[in-house]
Formats: structure tokens, sequence, C-alpha cells
């Protein structure tokens, strides 16, 4: 790796746990907010120095905050997932972000419910892993495909490439 791509790498990570860290009341819990996971689609235009820097800061804001061993661990692998489907499908930049959001509420929601009782969904009687999915699946939609993709394709119209 050059120079650039770990400091890249560093910078990501240091904002990415510093956004969550410090949002830390909408960051965590069944129905959150990770507003530091519209970084993960940067990962179109900035490569894999990118992809492991917000795998990197969810490993530090998780152990930082710490649920227990499986948040720490599998959470910056759900954005390892997320961050490389963006950057696999990068050509189609709304698709790729639906996928990574998607990837992220399913491999934090099918543990989280083990820390918190899922939302309520009104009427909807769902079992807890599958309300827990559902929340954390919308949340990371708001976060990465529609913030984050806004975000992308603000930098992309100011020539980042």
């Amino acid at each position: 790796m050059k120079v650039r791509d770990i400091s890249l790498l560093a910078v990501i990570a240091a904002l990415y746990a510093a956004l969550v860290i410090a949002l830390a009341p909408i960051s965590f819990g069944p129905v959150q907010l990770r507003l530091a996971d519209c970084l993960i689609p940067l990962s179109a235009i900035l490569g894999w120095p990118a992809v492991f820097g917000v795998a990197l800061g969810a490993l530090i804001s998780n152990a930082y905050y710490w649920l227990g061993p499986l948040d720490v661990v599998l959470g910056p692998v759900a954005n390892l997932v997320a961050a490389s489907l963006i950057l696999l499908l990068r050509r189609r930049l709304f698709t790729a972000c639906l996928a990574g959001s998607i990837a992220v509420g399913v491999i934090v929601g099918s543990y989280l419910w083990v820390y918190f009782p899922p939302p309520e969904f009104g009427v909807v009687n769902l079992p807890l892993w599958a309300g827990m999915v559902l929340s954390i699946t919308i949340s990371s939609i708001i976060a990465i495909a529609v913030i984050g993709y806004a975000l992308l394709k603000a930098l992309v119209s100011y020539g980042f490439r």
C-alpha cells in the first residue's frame, strides 16, 4: 500500500469513528440512524482504502461503545461487506448503495436483537430477529442509499473520481 492509501484509510476510519461516537444517542440501539454510514459509498470513488477505513472506523466505535463481542466483530464485517459491494457495483451507484444498505441491515440486524428488543411495527408481529433486520435496514437505506448516495453524487459532480 502507498502512503496516500494508508493516510486515506486512517482519515476515513477516524472520521467514521468520530461521527459514530459524537452522535452516539442516535448511532446505537434498535432504532438508529448511524449517519457515519454515509461514508460507506465513498468506496465507489476512493477504492479499497475507503472500504477498509469504514470497517476500521466501525471497529473503533463499536469497541468504544461496547455492546459486546458480536457487535465489535460483526459491525465492521457489515461495513466491509457493504463497502466492498459498493466498490464492485460502482457502475450502478444507486443499486450499489442499496445493496450495501441491505447488507448492513441483514448482518447487523441478525445479531443486534441479542442486545436490544426490536421496535414495534404496529399490528405486525415479526420474530425478534426479523424486526431488528427490518429496523436496521430502513435506517441503513436512509444513511447509505439516500444521504451517502447524495454525498457521492455531489462529490462526483465536483470532479472527484
